[in-house]
């Protein structure tokens, strides 16, 4: 029998990182005294009821070190997802954990970013609707980007095509029901997204893809594509190639020198 998708090791090898487990967060820390820019790594979600906790899967811990070798301090939140209602939770969860991430003295407040895998792309949106103004850069690994057909009701919220068609809020009108911090939005532009795409994707993933990626051209909004054209999803686990390899590591260094601009 082959290993179960979350037992596959990372395709890199990178340096384990100190891990931190303050609650439901795990936080993957870099050396160095200096503070240092922060990623969110927001797993896929819904993962197999069996499955144990993303944060211990090979895949999650090696981005986590991946990150921290990079001098970035990377928080990996526990998110389950059973019905389209649990998003609301884990959308909060996910930006308790960008605060956890701003309030920590290691840590540059105005320097972060967030990183989406699969499923959990549909948390887009409020990120794109209403980005802060720390927000410097959003990635997306072969991301679910619209609800699939047959799903029950999704809150459009939970709809990131829908969310680049629209204008970017005004300064300080983040819907109360966004996670997004209206006080911090001040000032902000979209940001740019970091679209790792798979060149076999699944087939009821690959149009909503497609579909984002079509009207984010439309709108101007920033997007930096990495094609993995022989990837599969779940790529960075299942194909233990050159050329997965390559994407992970230009994703990574991509989204950190948005972090790092000036």
């Amino acid at each position: 029998m082959g290993t179960v998708f979350w037992e596959s090791p990372f395709v890199l090898d990178p340096p384990p990182a100190a891990v931190e487990r303050h609650g439901d967060v795990d936080l993957h820390v870099p050396t160095g005294d200096d503070r240092h820019p922060a990623v969110v790594v927001v797993h896929g979600v819904p993962g197999p009821p069996e499955a144990p906790d993303a944060r211990d899967w090979p895949l999650y811990r090696g981005y986590g070190a991946l990150l921290a070798e990079a001098g970035v301090l990377t928080a990996i939140p526990r998110l389950t997802v059973a019905s389209p209602d649990d998003l609301y939770t884990v959308a909060a969860r996910v930006a308790a954990a960008a605060e956890l991430l701003r309030a920590d003295p290691r840590v540059d407040p105005d320097r972060l970013g967030l990183w989406f895998f699969s499923g959990a792309g549909l948390l887009l949106g409020d990120w794109l609707r209403d980005p802060p103004a720390w927000l410097r850069g959003v990635a997306a690994t072969y991301p679910l980007l619209a609800p699939l057909p047959g799903w029950p009701p999704v809150d459009p919220r939970f709809r990131p095509v829908d969310a680049l068609d629209q204008p970017a809020a005004p300064s300080g009108t983040a819907s109360p029901d966004s996670p997004v911090d209206a006080a911090h939005a001040e000032g902000a532009a979209r940001p740019t997204l970091v679209l790792t795409r798979a060149g076999r994707e699944r087939p009821e993933v690959a149009p909503t893809v497609e579909a984002f990626t079509v009207v984010a051209r439309r709108r101007g909004i920033p997007l930096c594509v990495v094609d993995v054209p022989n990837g599969q999803h779940g790529f960075d686990a299942l194909d233990h190639t050159e050329e997965s390899r390559a994407a992970v590591r230009t994703a990574r260094d991509t989204l950190i020198a948005l972090l790092t601009a000036p």
